[in-house]
């Protein structure tokens, strides 16, 4: 470890910090649906939406309804990537003339982009037209992020209202979040890509002299758009099938801690936004407090680990860290903060190679997916996410106090209690389910290129990376099979849609209750007693994945050799 490897960790986490109020007051104009200084270019846009598609986005909906429209919008959507992929080769904007991707990849894929998981069972530039990556994959990096906060809004507005049967309206939340945030981001960011040296043009290919005189031909395409809400929007998927290990997507260290501020910042914007949305700043800054100690702790044993190195090659006289399957342009401590950035977020988005870091590198992302990917998480579901923990936390806590808990002036009673359990419980059945499934079955054992533990670790790291809707991978799987397209993609959508339905429930009764002033006997939800639970709390409910798919190894392998499937 270096002097400025850490200083590299401490101006990042100083300027996210700095960040946080600013975005979350505009994030708040967005939840409230007040004028901000983009309406008056982009509010005849937003009008003219609401007037073709007969929407009025003052009128309210009850917790079923946002659902089911949310459902419904999402479903389409997904079809209609589908579609498109599957109509590649002879729609336009192809001009490598690539055949169009096979039915289980295209259903893969439309669900991966659907849920803001962009697993990618596939190498982009060889893949993918410019149309499909446009049309067909970054509409969606904009419209699954758009839900994802506006489903974050409607929680907020469940604990912030009183004695009300509704939550907002998920196409005015929507439209708002889309036109005054994501757009506009992403057009600085783009601009700033392009500056950077990011590619971003309709051509296929350009041929070009190398300086030892030969010829090459160099992929380019829309590259720098597809860049900036890739990151923004949490959603990860890369235009280049290295991705930000690619010098087209990510050339330079400022590029690089640009993309990791991307990532990061509407996230914890959010948590200021849930703060002054119920009336008390204070209780946002108590839930970044407790990412903040879960993100940096990830972080220091992460980069300890792979500046440490391998041992076995230090007795063989090779001094220094771990750099295989890392970008010298950025090295160890720039690789291994990125690796935590985007596990803790729901990016899946990697500048070095997940399966070259060292075990305990290694093990870093896998377990913030493991833990529901709520230290910062994605945009909207990270918060919302991080708010199902609260509320078991407020239940303990209330048991500890003798009184029914309580939190930010609700009351936690036992409909919300078992709804949270219901969602959070869907990460661990998922994983280890599907985990064991196909450690045993001879299409799942087909799948890893290496044996023994570090295979099993592949499976693993597979459909922790599908359910928590990350979309990264250790890259020794070979996934593009009908066996894995189609289990990961059912995988994406449980632990996509199977999560937010009891969130909105959540939202619903929380939003109908009375608001119960703060008493003397109530457990204090801002301090650092409370910071500590939280974090207590989050561990040991992650570990209900972490600890079991530690055993399954051993148990998948005894299982595979009476089966005589060895891996």
């Amino acid at each position: 470890m270096t002097f400025q490897g850490w200083f590299l960790i401490l101006a990042f986490v100083g300027i996210l910090l700095a960040l946080a109020k600013p975005v979350g007051l505009w994030l708040f104009a967005l939840y409230e649906g007040r004028r901000t200084p983009l309406h008056r270019v982009l509010g005849p846009v937003e009008r003219g939406f609401y007037r073709l598609s007969g929407i009025d986005p003052a009128e309210e909906q009850g917790w079923r309804r946002y659902a089911v429209h949310m459902l419904l919008f999402n479903a389409a959507l997904m079809l209609f990537t589908y579609a498109v992929l599957r109509l590649q080769a002879v729609l336009p904007g192809n001009p490598q003339a690539l055949a169009a991707p096979g039915e289980h990849l295209s259903f893969n894929t439309a669900i991966s982009f659907t849920t803001n998981t962009n697993w990618q069972s596939y190498g982009g530039e060889s893949t993918m037209s410019n149309l499909s990556q446009m049309l067909g994959l970054t509409i969606h990096n904009f419209l699954s992020s758009a839900t994802g906060i506006a489903l974050a809004f409607a929680l907020f507005r469940g604990f912030a209202r009183r004695e009300s049967r509704s939550v907002g309206n998920f196409w005015a939340d929507v439209t708002r979040i889309t036109l005054y945030l994501l757009l506009p981001l992403c057009v600085a960011l783009t601009l700033f890509y392009v500056a950077s040296g990011v590619p971003q043009t309709l051509a296929g290919v350009v041929d070009v002299q190398t300086l030892e005189g030969a010829r090459q031909s160099l992929l380019l395409g829309p590259v720098a758009s597809q860049e900036a809400i890739k990151m923004l929007g949490t959603n990860g998927g890369g235009f280049f099938n290295a991705n930000s290990a690619h010098p087209f997507e990510n050339p330079t260290a400022l590029t690089n801690f640009v993309q990791m501020l991307s990532i990061f910042v509407i996230g914890v914007g959010l948590t200021w936004t849930f703060g002054k949305a119920v009336g008390n700043t204070r209780q946002g800054w108590a839930i970044l407090a407790a990412m903040m100690i879960l993100f940096l702790a990830g972080t220091a044993v992460s980069y300890s680990a792979e500046a440490a190195g391998n041992a076995v090659l230090h007795q063989l006289g090779v001094a220094g860290g771990n750099m295989e399957g890392k970008e010298v342009r950025f090295g160890i401590a720039a690789s291994a903060l990125f690796s935590v950035v985007t596990t803790a977020a729901s990016c899946g988005a990697v500048n070095a190679m997940h399966d070259s870091f060292t075990a305990l590198g290694g093990l870093v992302p896998l377990f913030n997916m493991q833990l529901g990917e709520v230290v910062i998480g994605g945009v909207g579901a990270g918060i919302y996410g991080f708010l199902l923990f609260a509320i078991l936390a407020v239940f303990v806590a209330g048991l500890m106090v003798g009184r029914t808990p309580e939190y930010v002036g609700k009351k936690i009673e036992a409909r919300e209690v078992k709804l949270a359990v219901l969602a959070i419980a869907v990460l661990p059945l998922m994983i280890l389910g599907l985990t064991a499934l196909s450690s045993v079955l001879q299409q799942g054992l087909a799948g890893p290129l290496n044996k023994g533990p570090h295979g099993f670790s592949e499976i693993l790291y597979a459909f922790t990376s599908a359910v928590a809707n990350n979309g990264s991978a250790f890259a020794g799987l070979t996934a593009n099979t009908p066996y894995y397209d189609a289990l990961l993609g059912v995988a994406m959508w449980v632990g996509r849609f199977f999560i937010i339905v009891p969130m909105l429930a959540i939202a619903g009764s929380l939003a109908a209750k009375k608001y119960t002033p703060e008493s003397a006997g109530s457990f204090p939800t801002t301090g650092g007693l409370w910071v500590g639970l939280l974090v207590g709390i989050i561990l040991i409910l992650g570990g209900l994945t972490f600890l079991p798919s530690l055993a399954l190894g051993p148990i998948a392998d005894h299982l595979a050799m009476i089966r005589g499937q060895l891996f």
